[in-house]
């Protein structure tokens, strides 16, 4: 008696491959600058509705040398650089604040697609950081008080009975002010590249550079 194998869930997963389809990235539909080019993609994402389309991986070095990668949300870009938001005093606020060299993708897989910035974070203006906090949910600005980010907890009552605590705090307080140990980074970009995936692992990948002058040199790598 013979039985039809039941295939294996994770097994399946591991093996997983999908051609990435025809959709091209030419460097005569590209644009010269690559803010450019990043803010029409960015546009293009939210407009095809893919899931937090400013979500960004960001790669650190720890003040001990050791790697170090994470989640977070893209708050700014322009020609500056890319901003993002966060406590100073985190493990990511401590190792960009030892090391800025860092390296961030983001990624919107439903469109095959990828942008990989190299560059150094450095703080943003207190300004900046007054004016996004200040825009925040009142919710998110208690947890900021409220969490010691990165740092060990007992439990969860424990954290939320601090949320408590800094509530009643600023229960009379129309406005919360923004913490001093919390604020914005901004990564100073020296390559930005474009990937875009294409049939039988042939993707295309474009790569902005900045010249020692300030500007951008784009060249097309392999994949």
């Amino acid at each position: 008696m013979s039985h039809d194998a039941v295939p294996d869930p994770l097994d399946s997963a591991l093996r997983t491959h999908t051609d990435y389809g025809s959709e091209a990235l030419e460097e005569t539909d590209a644009a010269a600058d690559p803010l450019e080019q990043f803010l029409a993609w960015m546009t293009e994402a939210a407009e095809r509705k893919v899931y937090e389309p400013n979500a960004m991986v960001l790669g650190t070095i720890d003040p001990d040398g050791a790697p170090s990668i994470r989640t977070v949300l893209l708050r700014g870009a322009d020609a500056r650089g890319f901003a993002f938001y966060t406590d100073y005093t985190s493990r990511k606020g401590r190792a960009l604040l030892a090391h800025p060299t860092v390296s961030a993708v983001i990624p919107w897989y439903s469109l095959h697609r990828q942008v990989i910035i190299a560059g150094e974070a450095r703080p943003v203006e207190q300004e900046d950081s007054d004016a996004y906090f200040s825009a925040r949910p009142r919710g998110a600005q208690i947890a900021a008080w409220s969490s010691d980010q990165s740092q060990p907890i007992a439990s969860r009552d424990a954290l939320e009975q601090k949320v408590r605590d800094t509530e009643e705090r600023f229960a009379e307080e129309e406005t919360v002010p923004r913490p001093e140990r919390w604020g914005g980074f901004r990564i100073v970009p020296h390559r930005i590249e474009f990937w875009q995936g294409r049939t039988s692992r042939l993707h295309d990948r474009l790569v902005y550079t900045r010249a020692e002058g300030g500007e951008w040199q784009r060249e097309r790598i392999q994949p």
